[in-house]
C-alpha cells in the first residue's frame, strides 16, 4: 500500500502552505520523496512529517534557509543537532542582547539626563603596557576579548605590576567615522624596560599626561551612549572641549563579572583645563 501523502495532505499533516513546500523543494529544504516526471506531482513519505516540523520551527525563529538546508542534510543526528544547537546560541545572545536594550531604554525614559556627576582631573604620564589597532567599532567587544588577556599575559611574563584598572585610548576618528587606532592599556607601576615576554603586538607605552572631565558609568556598554551625553555636554556647556583622545578605564570589566549590570566604566574626556585646582589623580 502507498503510505506516500500528495502535496495537500502533507500540507496539512505539517501546517507548511503548499506554496511554502514547494519553495522549500526548490531550495533544498524539505524534498519530496517522488516527484512525478510527467506531471510534476510532488509526494512525501510519511517519515518527513518529523523533519518538516523541525524546518517549521527553525523558521519561526528566523534561521536563514541555507542554515537549514545545512541541518537537513547533516549525515547523521549528531551533526544535525550541532548546527542547531550553534544557531540557538546565536538565538540566547542576541535575545540577552534584546533584554538589556529593553531595560536600557526604560531607564532612558525613567531618568533624567543629567544624572551623572562630572568631576575634572590631571592625570600625569603613566608607564604602560598597550596593544593598539586599527579597530571598527561594530568589531570593538571581540578585539577587546582578545587584547587584555595578552596584556595581562605580557604583564605576568615580565614580573611587572599593574597601578589600575586596564582602559583604552579612542580617537575622534573612531566615533566618527565607525573605525579608528584604538589602543588598549594597562598602566604600570614602573616602566617595563626592555626584555622578553611580550605576546602578540603588545608593547611598552607611557600613556600622556592629560586634563579631563570624568564621570563614571555603572551598568552595561549598550547604555554608554548616555554617560558620553552627559559629559560631552558638560564639556561644550562650558566651554572645555579640546581634540585628542577620549580614554576609559575599566573599574570593573567584563573579566570581573558576568552581570553587566555591576559593570564599571570611568569616561575621561580631554578638556582645557579651568583656572581652579583640580583633583590630582594618575591612573
Amino acid at each position: 500500500m502507498d503510505q506516500s501523502l500528495p502535496i495537500g495532505e502533507f500540507s496539512r499533516l505539517t501546517l507548511l502552505p503548499v506554496k511554502t513546500l514547494r519553495h522549500y523543494h526548490d531550495v533544498g529544504v524539505v524534498v519530496p520523496a517522488v516527484v512525478d516526471p510527467a506531471t510534476g506531482y510532488r509526494r512525501y513519505a510519511l517519515d518527513q512529517v518529523p523533519d518538516a516540523h523541525l524546518v517549521r520551527r527553525l523558521r519561526a525563529l528566523d534561521m536563514p534557509l541555507a542554515e537549514v538546508r545545512t541541518a537537513m542534510e547533516a549525515p547523521d543526528e549528531r551533526v544535525r543537532n550541532e548546527v542547531i544547537l550553534a544557531f540557538l546560541a546565536r538565538m540566547e545572545r542576541r535575545l540577552a542582547e534584546a533584554q538589556l536594550a529593553v531595560v536600557s531604554l526604560r531607564a532612558l525614559l525613567a531618568e533624567p539626563p543629567d544624572a551623572f556627576s562630572v568631576t575634572q582631573r590631571r592625570f600625569v604620564a603613566t608607564p604602560a603596557v598597550a596593544l593598539a589597532a586599527e579597530v571598527e567599532r561594530v568589531e570593538l567587544a571581540d578585539w577587546c576579548a582578545v587584547s587584555y588577556p595578552l596584556l595581562y599575559r605580557a604583564i605576568a611574563a615580565r614580573d611587572a605590576v599593574p597601578a589600575g584598572p586596564g582602559g583604552g585610548l579612542y580617537p575622534p576618528g573612531f566615533f566618527e567615522d565607525g573605525v579608528g587606532r584604538v589602543v588598549a592599556f594597562v598602566p604600570l607601576r614602573e616602566d617595563l624596560g626592555p626584555g622578553p615576554g611580550s605576546s602578540g603586538d603588545v608593547e611598552p607605552y607611557e600613556l600622556p599626561a592629560t586634563v579631563a572631565a570624568v564621570a563614571v558609568h555603572h551598568g552595561s556598554f549598550d547604555d554608554l551612549d548616555r554617560t558620553y551625553g552627559s559629559l560631552g555636554s558638560y564639556v561644550s556647556s562650558n566651554g572645555l572641549g579640546t581634540s585628542g583622545a577620549i580614554r576609559e578605564h575599566y573599574l570593573v570589566s567584563p573579566a570581573d563579572t558576568d552581570d553587566p549590570r555591576d559593570l564599571r566604566t570611568e569616561v575621561c574626556w580631554p578638556i582645557h583645563p579651568r583656572p581652579e585646582p583640580m583633583q590630582g589623580a594618575p591612573t
